[in-house]
C-alpha cells in the first residue's frame, strides 16, 4: 500500500501538457470557430505585453495568418511605462497589424482619474500629484478565513503608507479599475466590427474559475482559446510558440495601478505555481496534504485555500453566467 501511495503521490508533474499537441489542437479549434461557427474573416487581440494575450495572439496566428490578426495595443497613464513596448514586441514579433490607442483620455474625459484620486485620497491626505498607489490583499499566512484589502501609497520620495480600506471606497476602486478593462475591450469589438473579424479572449483557466476577470471586460470575448489552460500551463505553451523570453521572464500583473502590483498581491494570494496547484487539487479530489507537499506549504494552509477557492468560485459564478431571462 505505501508503494502504491508513493506512486500515485501528486507533483507539479500533473500540470505538465504536451505543447506541441495542445497548439495543434487550439489551431484546429480557432480555426473551426471562425470559419465554421463565426464565420469571421479573422481575430482581434488585446494586446498588454503580457504572457496570457500574447499566447493568444501566438495561437491566432498560427491558426489563421499574421495577415488576419490585428492587435489592439491600449495603455494609459497608470500602466507600467514600458506596457506599450513590450506590447509592440508582441505584435512586430508576430507580424501582425496593430493598432495604438491610448485610453488615457478617454479615462480623463469621465473623471475617472478624479474620481480614483478623491477616493485614495480620502484615505490618505497626502495623496498627491507624482504619488502612486496599488491594492493589496491581507496576509495568506494567517490562520483566518477572512481576508481583507489594503492601498498602499508612495510619495515621489519613494517613503510609503499603508491604510486598510473600508467596504465603500474598496468597491469604489474595483469599479473605477473595472471601467479601464471595458474601455479596452470596447475599443477591440469596435475593429472587430471594422474588419469583420471576432474578438479573441485572454483568460486562462486559474482566472476563469476563480473570477479574476472583469465581466464585459478583459473576461469578454468571441473565443477564448485559452481558457482550459493554468497559468503555468500558458508560460509552457509561450515557450513553444516562441513568445519572447522577456515576455515570458515578466511576473504576471493586472498592470491596473500605478504602482508596481503582482496578482499575488491583489488577488490570488499565491504565486501562480502554487495557485494552479491548489486549484487542480480542489478540483480534482487530490488530498490536501500531497499539494502541500509539493508545493512547499503546509497542509492546514491547503486546506484553507482548498475551502476559498470553492467558495470563491460559487461567490463569482455571476461573472460566468449568461444573462437571465424570463421564461415564456
Amino acid at each position: 500500500m505505501k508503494e502504491q501511495a508513493r506512486k500515485t503521490q501528486f507533483t507539479l508533474d500533473a500540470l505538465k501538457i504536451d505543447c506541441e499537441a495542445e497548439s495543434r489542437r487550439l489551431v484546429s479549434f480557432i480555426r473551426h470557430v471562425l470559419s465554421d461557427v463565426l464565420h469571421k474573416r479573422g481575430a482581434v487581440v488585446g494586446i498588454s505585453g503580457g504572457i496570457d494575450s500574447s499566447v493568444t495572439a501566438a495561437l491566432c496566428v498560427r491558426a489563421i495568418g499574421a495577415e488576419r490578426v490585428v492587435g489592439i495595443l491600449m495603455p494609459e497613464r497608470d500602466s507600467n511605462p514600458r506596457t506599450l513596448e513590450w506590447s509592440r514586441m508582441v505584435a512586430d514579433g508576430l507580424g501582425i497589424r496593430s493598432y495604438h490607442r491610448d485610453i488615457s483620455a478617454t479615462l480623463a474625459a469621465l473623471g475617472f482619474y478624479h474620481e480614483h484620486a478623491e477616493t485614495v485620497r480620502s484615505l490618505v491626505p497626502e495623496y498627491a500629484e507624482g504619488w502612486k498607489m496599488k491594492m493589496v490583499i491581507s496576509d495568506p499566512t494567517a490562520n483566518t478565513d477572512f481576508a481583507f484589502f489594503s492601498i498602499v501609497a508612495q510619495s515621489p520620495e519613494g517613503a510609503t503608507i499603508k491604510k486598510r480600506l473600508p467596504a465603500d471606497a474598496y468597491l469604489k476602486i474595483v469599479a473605477l479599475s473595472n471601467f479601464k478593462q471595458r474601455t479596452r475591450k470596447m475599443l477591440e469589438y469596435h475593429y472587430a466590427d471594422r474588419f469583420n473579424y471576432a474578438v479573441g479572449g485572454t483568460s486562462n483557466r486559474l482566472e476563469t474559475d476563480q473570477g479574476f476577470f472583469v465581466k464585459l471586460g478583459d473576461g469578454s470575448g468571441d473565443f477564448k482559446p485559452i481558457a482550459q489552460l493554468y497559468k503555468t500551463q500558458v508560460f509552457q505553451i509561450a515557450e513553444y510558440l516562441g513568445v519572447p523570453e522577456e515576455i515570458r521572464n515578466l511576473p504576471p500583473s493586472a498592470d491596473i495601478h500605478s504602482l508596481a502590483q503582482g496578482q499575488d498581491e491583489f488577488f490570488f494570494v499565491l504565486p501562480y505555481e502554487k495557485m494552479d496547484a491548489c486549484v487542480f487539487g480542489q478540483l480534482n479530489g487530490v488530498p490536501a496534504e500531497e499539494v502541500a507537499a509539493a508545493i512547499g506549504l503546509d497542509a492546514g494552509m491547503v486546506t484553507r485555500f482548498y475551502r476559498n477557492i470553492a467558495i470563491r468560485r460559487a461567490r463569482t459564478e455571476y461573472l460566468r453566467a449568461q444573462p437571465l431571462n424570463p421564461e415564456y
